[in-house]
């Protein structure tokens, strides 16, 4: 496994997700790219342990109205084809889902997720996720599932909540990078509209965030570590 993990992206929030502090810890080298500030994403080499495409604000679909997306459309082919682990998370989950030639987009009654939902693993999620989570959730896009690939858990509200292409591809919806202190900057975001469908109160999300942080860290750390491994 190559030490270095290439991280993609969207905006200019703090490198202090779950995703940095676990690379950290396991000695792999960070390589943090922004392809919408022009950052261009190379090829995948030998030294390429993997590779996560976050999340972010923008459609999937509008390539030629975001241009950089096809940058990140052509490195997720080329770390497909080239067997590269790939994580991606919300934003990062629908392109890889599109990417594989499913619909990706908003559903028309545009039911958000906004606070702390709980998600269920499906019968094909053992060793993935073995009981119900309750998970980050800030979306109201999602995505079909791509043919080939298995569905890994879902809701009430989204039934695509995770799912893996093979054995290396994997996409989650919810955001279990995000620690309690990321989760209040987002609260503070003029996006964090309280009055949409959907969105939880934001006394419901803290008290949710504190029952249930520990837990989501706990499996995202574990999951990591089985889709990464250790750097050579």
């Amino acid at each position: 496994m190559g030490r270095r993990v290439l991280l993609v992206r969207h905006g200019h929030e703090p490198a202090d997700d779950r995703v940095v502090t676990w690379l950290t810890q396991a000695g792999f080298e960070i390589d943090s790219r922004k392809p919408f500030a022009g950052e261009l994403l190379g090829e995948p080499g030998d030294d390429l342990g993997g590779t996560v495409v976050f999340g972010g604000i923008y459609n999937v679909y509008e390539t030629d109205k975001h241009l950089f997306l096809n940058e990140e459309y052509r490195w997720i082919d080329r770390c497909i084809k080239a067997d590269v682990p790939v994580l991606g998370i919300c934003q990062g989950a629908q392109m890889i889902a599109h990417h594989l030639g499913a619909w990706a987009g908003a559903r028309e009654d545009e039911t958000f997720e906004f606070g702390y939902f709980r998600i269920d693993p499906t019968v094909e999620a053992a060793g993935f996720m073995d009981a119900p989570l309750w998970v980050t959730q800030a979306h109201f896009h999602t995505f079909d599932l791509p043919d080939g690939a298995v569905r890994l858990a879902g809701n009430d509200n989204y039934e695509n909540q995770a799912f893996r292409h093979g054995d290396k591809i994997f996409g989650l919806q919810f955001h279990p990078e995000v620690t309690i202190e990321g989760f209040r900057r987002w609260q503070k975001q003029n996006w964090a509209n309280y009055d949409r469908p959907g969105v939880q109160q934001r006394e419901e999300q803290t008290r949710l965030m504190h029952e249930h942080d520990a837990a989501q860290a706990e499996w995202f750390y574990g999951f990591l570590g089985s889709l990464f491994g250790r750097p050579s």
